[in-house]
Parts: structure tokens; C-alpha cells; sequence
């Protein structure tokens, strides 16, 4: 029940279709059955268009397969003292020292920790990593 979220996804995939040279009709025919629930005569529209006489409420759901879910890169927020500085592309399986490390080659972030005390670090893996500092000698 992510309206929001799906919709979201569709515009990507649509944004990043429209640059390319041909749209594969193996590729569209999913599309626009994955859209129906959201714009049923747009998609109907659509389906026509691609050369089906039949409703596509008689067609079967685009089946899925699960090794496309998986991703191999993740962006990660990064704050300082509670403040968002930058975000950061690490392996999706990548830990925390491994994010603070990608963190602290970030302008933004190493202009806020560079000289500074770490008294923490709390990380959220897959979503966040907080460093909280104070000035050195604190």
C-alpha cells in the first residue's frame, strides 16, 4: 500500500526510457500492466496502441524475478552531530567502518570531522551514519 512509492518508480523507469534511441516492445508490454492499476484508461490507451485488440485486464501479471531486487550499491546519509553533510555509494553489504571510511573521503563530511574528537558513531545499516564529534582535547 506505497501508492507514492510505486508511482515514484514508474516515473524513473519512464524519465529514464525516454532517453533511450528504441523502447523494446518486451519491455513497454510490462510497463503498461504494471501502470494499469494506477491510470486504467491511460494504460488501456497504451496497450492498444501496442497492437492488442484484447482488454488488458485479460492478460496475464508480469511475473518477476527476484536477482533484479538485489542491489549491489546503496546510498547512505551521512551526518555530522545530527546535521545531513553528504551521502555516500558503498556496497550494499558494505559495514560501518566501511561507510565511515567512503564518508571521510567526502568534502562536506571531512571539513566537519577533520581535527575534531569522535565520540560516537551510530550507524543505521543500509539507511544511516552519525558521527558525533567535539572539539579535539574534549
Amino acid at each position: 500500500m506505497r501508492f507514492n512509492t510505486a508511482i515514484s518508480a514508474m516515473m524513473e523507469f519512464v524519465n529514464a526510457a525516454t532517453k533511450w534511441d528504441t523502447c523494446p516492445r518486451d519491455i513497454l508490454e510490462p510497463f503498461t500492466l504494471l501502470l494499469a492499476p494506477y491510470a486504467p484508461h491511460i494504460a488501456e490507451e497504451l496497450w492498444s496502441r501496442l497492437g492488442h485488440d484484447k482488454t488488458l485486464a485479460l492478460a496475464p501479471w508480469p511475473a518477476f524475478d527476484e536477482k533484479h531486487l538485489v542491489q549491489s550499491e546503496i546510498s547512505i546519509a551521512v551526518q555530522v552531530n545530527g546535521k545531513l553533510r553528504g551521502t555516500v555509494t558503498v556496497p550494499a553489504d558494505a559495514d560501518e567502518e566501511a561507510v565511515y571510511q567512503a564518508a571521510a573521503a567526502v568534502r562536506e563530511v571531512s571539513k566537519w570531522v577533520d581535527g575534531m574528537s569522535i565520540k560516537r558513531k551510530i550507524f543505521v545499516p543500509g539507511r544511516l551514519l552519525n558521527v558525533v564529534v567535539a572539539p579535539a582535547g574534549k
